[in-house]
């Protein structure tokens, strides 16, 4: 099979990994402070964990990425919830998905592995590049990527022709400078996943 034929718009539901128990009558205290400890721990390992859950949503640190903490006065040490601590997990995991991942795997090999699956196999750790014609993701330099962002936005000849998708999970500090960096180019066209996810729950 050659370039990107069979490639499913959809990744596939992914139901080995659902465990069906009874429901339990604490979710906080202890079992959740214990639960966030062991999702931190298994991807960020003992140390990270530790730095990490004490700087999240703190006056010196950086906001959590899974809500905006309501608290502006960070009373206390640990100013996160259980579902914090599992979205800062995910974002500061120690795996990493290198170029070697994406030589193993075509696109469309990717398309048929379920999301849980995606996101376990790590953060990526150099910026990829989906040539046209081809079924796998290259290499590209940082220096590469800007140019060939730079050049496809010069050629729309108009900003608004441009899209900048930004994710929810994106941080208050990085999600500010990206919008200065849109509104420089003269668009306010920004949609992340809180609109594009959500268009089709609110309307009607």
């Amino acid at each position: 099979m050659s370039g990107r034929e069979g490639v499913s718009p959809t990744t596939p539901r992914d139901n080995n990994v659902l465990k069906i128990k009874n429901t339990k009558s604490i979710a906080a205290g202890i079992p959740a402070a214990t639960s966030s400890l062991v999702h931190g721990i298994k991807k960020m390992g003992v140390t990270k964990t530790i730095k990490t859950l004490t700087t999240v949503n703190q006056q010196d640190g950086f906001d959590c990425p899974g809500c905006a903490w309501p608290d502006p006065e960070h009373s206390t040490t640990f100013e996160f919830c259980e579902n914090g601590a599992k979205a800062v997990a995910d974002e500061a995991m120690k795996a990493k998905v290198n170029p070697d991942f994406f030589a193993k795997y075509t696109v469309q090999e990717l398309s048929l592995k379920s999301d849980y699956w995606l996101n376990s196999q790590g953060r990526i750790s150099h910026p990829m590049v989906l040539k046209e014609g081809s079924d796998k993701y290259e290499e590209i330099s940082w220096k590469g990527a800007f140019d060939l962002i730079a050049q496809n936005i010069k050629q729309s000849g108009d900003p608004n022709r441009s899209v900048f998708y930004t994710s929810g999970r994106t941080s208050n500090e990085a999600a500010f400078l990206y919008q200065l960096f849109v509104r420089t180019l003269g668009t306010n066209n920004m949609p992340d996943c809180s609109n594009m996810c959500h268009e089709s729950s609110g309307g009607g």
